[in-house]
C-alpha cells in the first residue's frame, strides 16, 4: 500500500450516477437500494485497485452555498430529488463510515471545493492526488500530480487525456465552461457558443480575457451575442471556478482509511440482502473482531495474553525483574487522573508481545481477577526500579494513575509520544494509533472499536475481558515497537537524540509535578467577578441593540451581518470561505477603528468569553481531594515547542486588559505563601540579537539599553533621549514585526500610516541592523534546501509549505522560518530553566513549588520566609538556562496573587 497516494471520491457525483444506470434494485421489504449497491460497490474495490488506504468520500452538503448568493438561479433547472434517491442517502453515509472510509460534508460549499482544496493541498506535500468521479468540471484541477479517475467507465484523466477531451489545457477549463454555460448547473455561458466555438476562441486568445479584449473582432451571429452577453462571462467564471482555498481543518492524517465495524456491515448487508458481500465477510470473525490492514505481524498471530492466573502472573513478573526493557500501559475508567480507578495494566517486552491484567473490571459475569492489592504489591519494586528501563506513551498521564495507587514509576526513559515529537513535530499527531498507522503500516484497535460511541459508551472496566485484554495488551505491545523505530530515527541525528534526552523527556517529569500540585483561586472573588461581568454584559447588550435600533442576538453571525452590512452599511473588509461578509474578531477589528458599534460587539464578546471561560468555569474545575484547579499541558502539540495549556487554559488569561488582571487576581498562595512570577524580558529580540550577531542589537543589548528607544534612536538618527512615546511605539512594532516576518502592508496596518511609509521605517531598519536583514535572508535560504529550520539546540521546525506554488503559502513558510527559531528557542530556554530549578527545588527539599508555565513566564508559590533567597535563585536558573551573545534578563514579581507578582 502507498502512504504517498491520496484518494478524494466524490461522493455525490458516484450517488446519482450510481442511482441513474442501475437497476431500481430493492429489498424484500421493498426499499430502495440500486444507488447503495453502486457507490459501496465502488467504494470497496478502491484500496486494492488504486493500492492506498488515504481515500475520504467527499458528499456535498444540504442547502444553498455560495454560489446561489452570487446567482440565485444557480441549478434551478435541476429537478427535484426522487423520493427512491433520498432514502437511500442516509445508509450510504452510514456504510461509507463503517467501512472504514473518512466521510467529509462541509456546510456552505459543495463537494467539489472541499475536494479541490484537498487535492491542491496534498498535491503541494508531494502526494499523488487521484479525484475519484465523473464531473468534467474537476478536469480543471488537473495538474501533474492530480488526476481524475471514472471509475464506472474505468478511465483516467491526465493532462493530456484533458487536451484530448476537451480541446483545451486543464487550466482553461473554467474558461471554457464559462463560455459553453453548464445545462445542470444553469451556468448561462454565452448563448450559441458550443464547445467547438469556444476551443477554437481560447486556442486563440487564451482565455475569457484575451476573448472580452477582442470582442469586437468576432464576427456572425454568435459574435453578436458574444457582445450581447458580455456581463454574463464573469458571473459564470465564477461560478465555474471550484474554489481551492477553503479554511479546512483535514490533514492526510484524517483521510486514513480506519478499520471497518464488520458487526455492523454484516448486519447491513444482511437488512439490504446484498447476499455477494455477506460471503465476503466470511472471512472475517463473526464476535465483532477487527481485520488490521497491517504490514506486521496480525493479532491473530501475536503471543497476547490476559493474566487471570497467579502461576502466570509470577512467571510475568520474573520476567519483568530481568528485563532490561519493557513497555507498559495503564487502563482507566475515566481520563480524570485524580479520580480514575486502575481497572487494567499491560506490558510487553521481548519475550511478550502483549499481556494485559485485569484488576477491576465489575460487568455481570466477569471471571475472577487476581486480588488488586497482591498486583499493587507485587509489581510496584519492578516498577519503582529505576535500573530497569521502560517504555510509555505520553508517560505522564500513567506516571498519575500508577501514583493514585501508590507506585511512584522510576526508570521512564522512553516516552513514544515524544520521540515523535522531536523527531518531527508536523509529521503525523503523536497518539498512538497515528504513531502507528504512519511508522509501522499498522491499524490498531481503537477505544470505540471496543467501549462503542457516545452515550452509549462503555467505561473500560464494564467492557469484557477479552476484548478489553486484546486492545490494552495491543497498546503496550505497539509502544515496545514503536519506540524500536522512533529510537532508531532518533539515533541519526545526534541533535534531536540530545534533545530528546536533555529536554523533552526530562522536562515531561517536570511539567507532571505542576499538574499534580495545580493552582490555588479565590472562588468567592471570581463568584462576585462573574456577576460584575454579567452586568456588563447586560449593559452592553443594551448599547449594541439601542445602536442597531432592533432587538437581535448578538450570537447569531447571521444576525449581526444583516445588522452591520444590510441596516447599516458598513464596508465589507474580509468575507468568509463561503464569501459572506465576515462577522469575525478580525473583520471587527479592522471597523472598530472607524465605528463604534463594532467596537461594542467586540468588547461584549470579550467579556462573554472570559466570564464563561473563567469567572464561571474555574470554581466547577475546583478539585475536591487537592482543593486547587489542576490544568493540563500539551508537550506535543505545538510546531515550535511551546507548552499548551488545556482544561483550563491558563496562557490565554489576558495580561493587558482590566477584566484579565483582575481574573489573576483570584490565583492566590496558600496562607505564609506568596506567588512569585518570573519573566524572560523581550527574549525573542534577544534570541534574534544572538542569531543574527548584528553589532548594532547586540550592543543594545550587551549595555542594557531600552531597546525599543535604541531602536527609534538608531532608524531616526537621533539621540536616545530625544526619542517620543509614540516614536518608541513604532520602534517597537518594527522590532516585533520584523522577528514575525511581517512586510510593509503588515506594519503599515498596525501603525495607521501609509505602505509607502511603512516600508521606508523597514529599509532604514535594515540598513541600521543588516545583520538582521541577513539573518533573515539566509535562514529563508536554509529552509528553502532543507524543508525545515533548526532552533540554538537544535530542534527542527518543519515547513511544509516552504516549496509551495502558492505564492501566499510560500510567503507564510518564510515568514514562519524566520520566527520559529526564535519562539522554538525561547520554548527551549523556559524548558531547561524549568528542568534546573525543579532539580533544585528536588535535592534540596525547598519549600516552593512551580504552579504555572504562561509562555515566557513561570509562576510559583514561595514559603514567606524564603522569598528573598528562592527569587534570588530562580532568577539566577533562568538566566542562565542558555548562553547567549546578550544577557537574558528575568523579571521577578512577588505578591498575595498573580496578579500583583506580575
Amino acid at each position: 500500500m502507498s502512504d504517498k497516494k491520496i484518494v478524494l471520491v466524490d461522493g455525490s457525483s458516484y450517488l446519482f450516477r450510481a442511482f441513474h444506470a442501475l437497476p431500481q434494485l430493492t429489498n424484500s421489504l421493498g426499499e430502495p437500494t440500486g444507488a447503495i449497491f453502486g457507490v459501496i460497490n465502488m467504494l470497496k474495490k478502491l484500496p486494492e485497485q488504486l493500492q492506498t488506504d488515504y481515500i475520504a468520500v467527499v458528499f456535498d452538503a444540504k442547502g444553498k452555498n455560495f454560489r446561489h448568493g452570487l446567482y440565485p438561479e444557480y441549478k434551478a433547472n435541476r429537478k427535484a430529488m426522487a423520493d427512491e434517491l433520498r432514502a437511500q442517502i442516509s445508509p450510504v453515509y452510514e456504510l461509507v463510515e463503517k467501512l472504514g472510509f473518512p466521510l467529509i460534508i462541509v456546510e456552505g460549499v459543495e463537494a467539489d471545493d472541499v475536494i479541490g482544496t484537498l487535492a491542491k493541498r496534498f498535491a503541494q506535500e508531494s502526494y499523488e492526488v487521484i479525484i475519484s468521479t465523473g464531473d468534467k468540471d474537476m478536469a480543471q484541477l488537473v495538474d501533474l500530480h492530480i488526476t481524475l479517475m471514472d471509475t464506472m467507465k474505468n478511465e483516467t484523466t491526465d493532462i493530456n487525456k484533458v487536451v484530448e477531451k476537451f480541446g483545451v489545457k486543464p487550466n482553461q477549463i473554467i474558461d471554457y465552461l464559462a463560455l459553453v454555460g453548464d445545462v445542470s448547473d444553469n451556468i448561462p455561458g454565452i448563448p450559441k457558443v458550443g464547445p467547438k466555438t469556444a476551443v477554437k476562441w481560447l486556442q486563440e486568445y487564451h482565455d475569457i480575457g484575451g476573448v472580452i479584449a477582442n470582442a469586437d473582432k468576432l464576427v456572425g451571429k454568435v459574435g453578436e451575442n458574444l457582445r450581447a452577453n458580455l456581463n454574463l462571462l464573469p458571473l459564470s467564471y465564477k461560478l465555474a471556478t471550484i474554489k481551492c482555498d477553503l479554511d479546512l481543518p483535514y490533514t492526510a492524517y484524517d483521510i486514513q482509511r480506519k478499520a471497518p465495524d464488520i458487526h455492523y456491515l454484516r448486519t447491513a448487508f444482511q437488512h439490504y440482502e446484498f447476499k455477494g458481500w455477506l460471503r465476503e465477510l466470511d472471512k472475517y470473525e463473526a464476535d465483532d473482531n477487527i481485520q488490521h490492514n497491517t504490514s506486521i505481524e496480525k493479532p491473530s498471530k501475536l503471543d497476547y495474553k490476559i493474566i487471570l492466573d497467579l502461576t502466570q502472573f509470577d512467571v510475568l513478573c520474573e520476567n519483568l525483574e530481568k528485563a532490561n526493557l519493557f513497555a507498559f500501559d495503564t487502563e482507566t475508567d475515566s481520563l480524570d487522573t485524580f479520580n480514575a480507578r486502575l481497572v487494567g495494566i499491560s506490558f510487553s517486552l521481548k519475550s511478550y508481545h502483549g499481556v494485559y491484567i485485569p484488576l477491576l473490571h465489575d460487568y455481570e459475569g466477569v471471571p475472577k481477577q487476581l486480588d488488586f492489592n497482591d498486583v499493587i504489591a507485587r509489581l510496584k519494586p519492578i516498577l519503582e526500579n529505576d535500573k530497569i528501563e521502560k517504555i510509555a506513551q505520553n508517560a505522564k498521564f500513567d506516571l498519575k494513575v500508577l501514583a493514585n495507587v501508590g507506585i511512584t514509576v522510576k526508570g521512564v526513559k522512553y516516552d513514544t509520544m515524544l520521540e515523535s515529537y522531536v523527531l518531527n513535530s508536523l509529521a503525523t499527531r503523536h497518539d498512538m494509533d497515528s504513531l502507528a498507522k504512519h511508522y509501522l503500516h499498522y491499524t490498531t484497535m481503537s477505544f470505540e472499536d471496543v467501549a462503542g460511541k457516545g452515550k452509549k459508551q462503555f467505561t473500560f472496566n464494564q467492557i469484557d475481558i477479552a476484548k478489553a485484554g486484546f486492545y490494552a495488551a495491543e497498546d503496550a505491545d505497539i509502544t515496545y515497537r514503536l519506540h524500536e523505530v522512533l529510537w532508531s530515527l532518533l539515533q541519526q541525528t545526534e541533535s534531536l537524540k540530545k534533545l530528546y534526552l536533555e529536554e523533552e523527556l526530562p522536562v515531561s517529569f517536570v511539567i507532571d509535578h505542576m499538574e499534580r500540585t495545580g493552582v490555588k483561586i479565590d472562588i468567592k472573588l471570581l463568584h462576585d467577578q462573574s456577576q460584575l461581568l454579567s452586568v456588563k454584559i447586560a449593559q452592553l447588550e443594551e448599547a449594541c441593540i439601542a445602536y442597531a435600533g432592533t432587538q437581535f442576538n448578538l450570537s447569531s453571525p447571521k444576525q449581526l451581518r444583516e445588522i452591520l452590512y444590510d441596516k447599516m452599511d458598513l464596508p465589507v473588509l474580509k468575507k468568509t470561505p463561503t464569501g459572506e461578509a465576515s462577522t469575525a474578531e478580525d473583520a471587527l477589528q479592522e471597523l472598530a477603528q472607524i465605528y463604534e458599534f463594532p467596537k461594542l460587539i467586540i468588547e461584549h464578546r470579550h467579556l462573554t468569553k472570559l466570564k464563561t471561560t473563567y469567572t464561571d468555569k474555574l470554581p466547577l474545575m475546583v478539585n475536591a481531594k487537592t482543593g486547587r484547579v489542576h490544568t493540563s499541558y500539551q508537550q506535543a502539540i505545538t510546531s515550535t515547542g511551546r507548552l499548551s495549556s488545556t482544561d483550563p487554559n491558563l496562557q490565554n488569561i489576558p495580561i493587558r486588559s482590566q477584566v484579565g488582571r483582575e481574573i489573576r487576581q483570584a490565583f492566590i498562595a496558600e496562607k505564609g505563601y506568596k506567588i512569585v512570577a518570573a519573566d524572560y524580558s523581550q527574549v525573542e529580540l534577544r534570541i534574534m540579537a544572538h542569531l543574527s550577531q548584528d553589532l548594532n542589537l547586540l550592543k543594545a543589548f550587551q549595555q542594557g539599553l531600552d531597546i525599543h528607544q535604541a531602536t527609534a534612536a538608531e532608524t531616526l538618527g537621533i539621540k536616545p533621549e530625544q526619542v517620543t512615546a509614540e516614536q518608541r511605539r513604532q520602534a517597537k512594532a518594527i522590532n516585533f514585526g520584523l522577528i514575525y516576518g511581517m512586510g510593509s502592508f503588515g506594519l503599515a496596518k498596525q501603525l495607521g500610516i501609509p505602505r509607502g511609509e511603512a516600508q521606508a521605517y523597514i529599509d532604514v531598519y535594515f540598513s541600521r541592523y543588516p545583520g538582521v536583514k541577513r539573518y533573515m535572508d539566509e535562514t529563508k535560504e536554509y529552509a528553502l534546501q532543507h524543508g525545515f529550520v533548526e532552533t540554538i539546540f537544535g530542534r527542527r521546525l518543519y515547513l511544509p509549505d516552504i516549496h509551495s506554488r502558492n505564492m501566499a503559502k510560500k510567503r507564510g513558510a518564510e515568514r514562519v522560518a524566520i520566527n520559529a527559531p526564535m519562539q522554538g528557542s525561547a520554548a527551549d530556554i523556559i524548558k531547561r530553566a524549568m528542568i534546573l530549578i525543579d532539580k533544585w527545588i528536588v535535592t534540596n527539599k525547598i519549600d516552593t513549588k512551580m504552579l504555572m508555565q504562561v509562555h515566557d513566564e513561570l509562576v510559583f508559590e514561595v514559603k514567606e520566609e524564603k522569598i528573598a533567597d528562592v527569587t534570588k535563585e530562580i532568577k539566577q536558573f533562568m538566566e542562565s538556562a542558555a548562553l547567549l551573545r546578550v544577557p537574558l534578563i528575568v523579571d521577578v514579581g512577588v505578591g498575595s496573587n498573580w496578579d500583583e507578582a506580575h
